[in-house]
């Protein structure tokens, strides 16, 4: 017991010496270039992010940027960790600036994490004696967009994923959180790995969507008369529905070339809801899936 108190009072004296240095940036940007291909990205490694879709013209980003260093020395050092931004006319993208990765948008390049449109950091390369980054960092974004904006977004660790009434399409990907989807009308992915997926449309989608999670259940909720064709795939998980025109579809075999020759991947759990039409995926590993039509 004595040893466990001497631990504890070393890790709270330890927390109490870190330095921390917090604040917010704000910006407003307009697309020089307006078109339906209007996009945003946002590229985060660590904290939550939300969108917001409304109806003004400009794009208005808050970054609380929080920064934890065990002495001042390395808290200075790590104030370079900011938010990056790239203007591309009609895209914006923004990304975590001052890492010993960098960003930027490559194609067909290894170990390039949460490359959208070939868009990442560049792990390779790096000294781990000479660069690696000695502060805790999370940048939170809070941003509001033209509704009609689409939208692609992804984070790693300490954050949420949260995108309200936006009628683009949508890209989300997360490992170590959830993806809520509110009030979407479009085509959609969503993709994590430890958390609950939460997708909620006020129009149904007319483009293929797909929803997965590892370790989490899938929510969805479409409007009453939902045309669509699934697919529902989970190794320790079930689908629930109160759709009742749901009707079980054959067995598709896909064939694909391999360095062995032929191979056929057998695909069940397709199921066509009304008359058919949208191709609409979900898989899970641990959890279920919840497809509902609002009454």
């Amino acid at each position: 017991m004595r040893l466990i108190i001497t631990i504890g009072i070393v890790l709270a004296a330890s927390v109490a010496m870190s330095q921390t240095f917090s604040e917010k940036i704000t910006r407003e940007y307009i697309f020089e270039k307006k078109s339906n291909e209007n996009a945003i990205l946002i590229a985060n490694i660590n904290g939550g992010i939300s969108v917001v879709g409304y109806d003004g013209d400009k794009i208005q980003v808050e970054v609380t940027r929080t920064i934890k260093g065990k002495t001042a020395e390395r808290l200075e050092a790590g104030k370079i960790i900011t938010l990056g931004v790239i203007d591309l006319a009609d895209t914006l993208v923004f990304y975590t600036e001052g890492l010993c990765s960098k960003f930027g948008r490559k194609q067909n390049h290894k170990n390039n994490w949460g490359h959208t449109k070939g868009w990442g950091y560049d792990w390779n390369g790096r000294d781990p004696d000479d660069c690696s980054d000695k502060v805790e960092y999370t940048l939170d974004y809070v941003v509001r967009v033209p509704r009609n904006t689409n939208v692609i977004v992804s984070t790693v660790n300490q954050g949420n994923i949260k995108i309200d009434n936006v009628a683009g399409g949508i890209v989300s990907n997360n490992v170590n959180g959830a993806i809520a989807l509110n009030g979407i009308s479009r085509e959609a992915v969503a993709h994590t790995i430890n958390g609950n997926v939460d997708i909620t449309y006020a129009k149904n989608p007319q483009s293929p969507c797909r929803f997965y999670t590892l370790n989490g259940d899938i929510n969805a909720w479409f409007q009453k008369g939902l045309q669509a064709e699934l697919s529902f795939e989970s190794f320790n998980g079930q689908f629930f529905t109160n759709v009742a025109s749901l009707q079980s579809m054959p067995v598709v075999v896909r064939k694909e070339d391999s360095k062995e020759g032929l191979k056929f991947k057998i695909k069940g759990n397709q199921f066509k809801i009304g008359a058919g039409g949208v191709q609409l995926n979900f898989e899970t590993f641990n959890g279920n899936v919840y497809l509902k039509e609002k009454s």
